[in-house]
Order: structure tokens, then sequence, then C-alpha cells
């Protein structure tokens, strides 16, 4: 029989219900019974104890909002009777102890990925083409449309035969034709980039960009890219060479770059950027899968659409992983700084050295005064939909979401931009914003990224799998062409946090290796969007 209600951390004085309960209904939890006051929605919280006004609301352990009226031991916490409050910041208090979680059953085990020079391990192959500046887009978008077409043996899709059925009035009860593809290489697959920035904007953000696309060029899944410049733009061809060098000084791939205001006509640049390209794609199709240890593997770890559950279910068993990752030596990039507001101690004292807790504390509040002088405030944070869905305050939302990142100390702290350097787990200064965030992790040189959600998201990236999680079963029956692992028997008691993690890792290897495909691969869902933290000019 499933559990009614949990209590994360014993010392919270909340309680989430994990099924619906009824006003008036008795629950049991640690030999206590608790009087259900108001009608209480699974994934939302109620109080274990009354409350006065100005009384700290405490889950996972930490302080996540305060009451603003009187709560009747268990009545509902909701957004009129609970405020945003997070714990002060003391910096480094102590150095958190950690054990590393067994890990003999995963030394010796591999994944088949793509090797480069500089010893990175790709869990794809792919060539790479992207402006430099929107004046390129259009450019972009008629390489894709050739390449696609050309490349990929595309039958027409379900939709496409639905509304030319509609069109000749020729529509049946038949089933349409599924949509498949077929590909020319094997090995290689030809991806597209877009975006708004490279000009007009502040030149920090065009500098920004250059990093950014230079950390894409450097991602161990990117065989070799084309880049379009128009030639005038903030983001100068140099700009992002010397971005690419900083990052990696011996690259090997190889890179074609093309100046429109140096080619001539539109004609003659798209002609010659066709031959060099199709030449470096095929040599680039020679490049195999190989055995490759899990040491290799850099797993972004990001929530969106996020819901009470989340924090109980889907992050918890990233963290574990996490933690597993850790102890084989492999990397994992937790990000999204507004969703760590409140569990700031914690993190301090768990990086390995000073300097990165002064830094991650200085980052947070660079962040934090930038919001608050566009005239918001991490409180602003959750959704609607993470609201409705049992997420009443940022705290509530950020303590929940940072579980994601386990317990293993955090070996190196990075702005938006830095790539990866260090294995174990790494902070990483990005946006709460799913595609943003997801952006900037495949920037800093994650080459899966696992992305939890409770509501649903189609979140997908060009150069990166993007394996989403579910919190809750329904979540993964209803829309099940999106998400690709379910972690809601966590909530029914069926199977526990590190089962899950470990079924999980299993997954992820076939991800890795190309055995599985995600769905965001299979809807075509490649996101980018570049984080801008300045102001059109």
């Amino acid at each position: 029989m499933q559990q009614k209600v949990l209590k994360v951390n014993p010392i919270d004085n909340v309680a989430v219900a994990l099924v619906d309960l009824n006003r008036g209904e008795i629950v049991t939890l640690d030999n206590l019974t608790y009087n259900i006051v108001k009608d209480t929605k699974a994934k939302h919280k109620f109080v274990t104890k009354n409350l006065s006004e100005g009384d700290p609301i405490i889950m996972y352990g930490v302080l996540v909002g305060k009451a603003n009226q009187p709560i009747l031991k268990g009545e509902v916490i909701t957004t009129e009777n609970v405020k945003h409050q997070s714990a002060k910041v003391e910096g480094k208090t102590e150095t958190a102890v950690w054990t590393a979680p067994d890990v003999e059953k995963w030394k010796d085990k591999t994944f088949m990925g793509y090797h480069r020079e500089d010893g990175q391990v790709g869990t794809e192959n792919i060539w790479l083409f992207f402006p430099l500046v929107f004046c390129e887009n259009r450019n972009v978008e008629v390489l894709k449309d050739i390449f696609e077409k050309e490349l990929l043996f595309e039958n027409t899709s379900k939709h496409q035969l639905l509304l030319r059925s509609l069109i000749n009035n020729t529509e049946t009860e038949q089933p349409v034709e599924e949509y498949k593809y077929n590909k020319v290489f094997k090995n290689i697959d030809v991806k597209f980039i877009t975006h708004q920035g490279g000009c007009g904007g502040i030149r920090q953000d065009a500098e920004a960009l250059g990093r950014l696309l230079a950390g894409y060029v450097n991602n161990p899944n990117v065989a070799g890219a084309t880049v379009l410049s128009l030639g005038c733009q903030n983001l100068q061809v140099q700009i992002f060479k010397d971005a690419l060098e900083k990052i990696n000084p011996d690259n090997k791939k190889p890179i074609i770059i093309y100046e429109q205001q140096k080619s001539g006509t539109v004609d003659e640049m798209l002609n010659g950027i066709i031959r060099d390209s199709y030449d470096a794609i095929k040599n680039a199709n020679e490049i195999e899968r190989k055995p490759a240890p899990l040491s290799k593997l850099v797993l972004g770890l990001e929530c969106g659409g996020s819901d009470g559950f989340s924090g109980i279910s889907a992050n918890p068993v990233l963290g574990h992983l996490s933690d597993l990752m850790a102890g084989i030596g492999g990397a994992t990039i937790l990000s999204e700084f507004p969703e760590l507001c409140g569990v700031e101690q914690e993190l301090v004292n768990r990086c390995v050295n000073e300097q990165d807790a002064e830094r991650f504390l200085q980052l947070m509040k660079d962040f934090e005064k930038s919001v608050v002088a566009a005239g918001s405030g991490f409180d602003m944070n959750p959704s609607p939909g993470n609201i409705k869905d049992g997420l009443i305050t940022d705290a509530m939302k950020s303590a929940g979401a940072a579980k994601k990142g386990g317990s293993s100390p955090v070996n190196d702290v990075l702005d938006f931009t830095e790539y990866i350097k260090k294995p174990g787990l790494n902070l990483l200064c990005t946006p709460g914003n799913d595609v943003e965030c997801t952006t900037a992790l495949v920037g800093s040189g994650a080459n899966v990224v696992l992305f939890t959600t409770g509501l649903g998201t189609p979140t997908g990236n060009p150069v990166v799998p993007v394996v989403k999680i579910s919190s809750n079963t329904s979540l993964s029956e209803r829309m099940p062409d999106i998400i690709d692992f379910n972690t809601g028997d966590v909530i029914t008691g069926e199977k526990t946090i590190s089962e899950k993690a470990e079924d999980l890792l299993d997954f992820i290897i076939d991800v890795a290796s190309g055995v599985i495909r995600t769905k965001a691969a299979i809807l075509n869902q490649n996101d980018f969007i570049p984080w801008r933290r300045g102001v059109s000019l």
C-alpha cells in the first residue's frame, strides 16, 4: 500500500502529500496523526504543528519560507499564508565530510564514444553550422535545408500527409505514414544553430557569445564546424578564434570560416561553403565509436517544469548518480543559480577550497543584484506551473533543485561560458531558464544533459543528447513522446533512490553509446538560446 505522506527531513515542520488528501482525513506519519484541515492535492505540503505569523517554514532541513499569518496543524501551505525566506550565508563555516558510494560494479564499465585528439570523448559525432551574428541566420537556414534534404532520406511526415489530405479532400480514417529517415553518412550528423546575438547589444554579450560558441566547437560531441560571419559585427572572427584558443590552445578540429563581406555574392559564398563542408563532413564520417571509460562522461544536471515531487524523486536520483560519477572519476555540472537560493551555506561548506566558496557567493550576489536592479528578485522564480504543483517559494524550489548535486565535494565553480576542467561536481552560473541553462551546460563541456521535470517540457539540444526524467509516473504515461526515464516508482515506494540512480546510469550508458536515441532527438528538438546579461543598444 502506498504511503500517503512524507517528511523529507526529521527537522521539517511540513509534510508532503503523496496522494490527494481530503478535508477531515486523518493521516499517520512517524506514529503521529494529522487531521487534514483543507483539501490538499498530491505534491502540496501541510504544516505538522500550529504556526504563528512570522514562524519559519522548514523543508529539506533548511529555511524555505515564513508564515505570514497563523497556520493550523494539518493545514496546506499556499502563496497566501507563506512568503519566501531563505537563510543568511556566513561564508564557509565548516568542511563537509563525504563518504563516496561503492562504485566497484562500475569501474570496468565502458560506453562507446567518439575519441578526440585532446582526450575528450563524445557521445555524438556532429558537424556544426552556426553564425557569429544574426545577420547570417538566413544563410544558415538555407544551408540547413540543402544539407538535410540531401543527407537525410526523409519520408514525408505524418503531419504533412494530414495537411495534404485536407487540401485534397482525401482525409480518411486510415493511419498516415510514420516519419522515418535514413542517413547518407553512418557516423556523422549535421546540425545547425541560429541565434539573435553577435551585434546590437553590449560588447560583453558579443564576447560571451564568442566564448559560448567556442565551447560548442570544443565540446567532445563536435567533430568540426562551419562558421558564417558577416564581417562588420561586434563578434569578430578573431574574438571567436581567441576564445577557442583560450579553451584549447592545441585544437585540432577542422573549422571552416566564411565572411560574407569578403565573399562576393551569396551564391558564390554558399557554393564554397557547400563544397568545403561536404569534404570535411565526409572525412569526419571516418571517425567511429570505440570503448571509453565512464570517467569520460560529463553530465549536465538540470530541471525544468518542476513539481512538488521533483525534489523527492527525480532530483535526488540525479544526486545519487552525481555521487556515483564523482566516485567513478567522471564529472557533473550543477547550474541554475537562482534555484540555489537558500541552500548556499551547504554548497559553500562543500567547496573544496576557500576561493571557490568565495567565488560562488560572489556570483550569486552579483546575479541577484542584477535581477533586483531589473525590478524583480529570486523570490519571483517559481512559475505559475511550479506553484500550482506545490512549489510555493523560491527557497523551497531551490532546496529540491539542489538535490541534483548530491552530497559530494564541489571541486570547481565556473561562470557562464567557462569550460569544465575538473572531475567531480562543478557549479556553473546560469539562469534557471530551461533552454538558456541547457545551452550553457553544453558550452561548458557536458556531453550528456540530464533534465528532470514534473510537468513536462520538450527541451533538447543540437549537440548533446538531453535525457528527460519525470518525477512522477502520471507524466511519463501522459507525455511518453518527451519523457525518456521515469522516477515515479520512488514516490510509490517500489524503488529506492539508489536503485533508480543505478538504473539511470545504465540508461545513460546506452544513450552515450548511441544505442538509445532520446525523445528530444527523435522530435528533432534542437534548442539554443544564449544568456544575454546586458541590454540592446
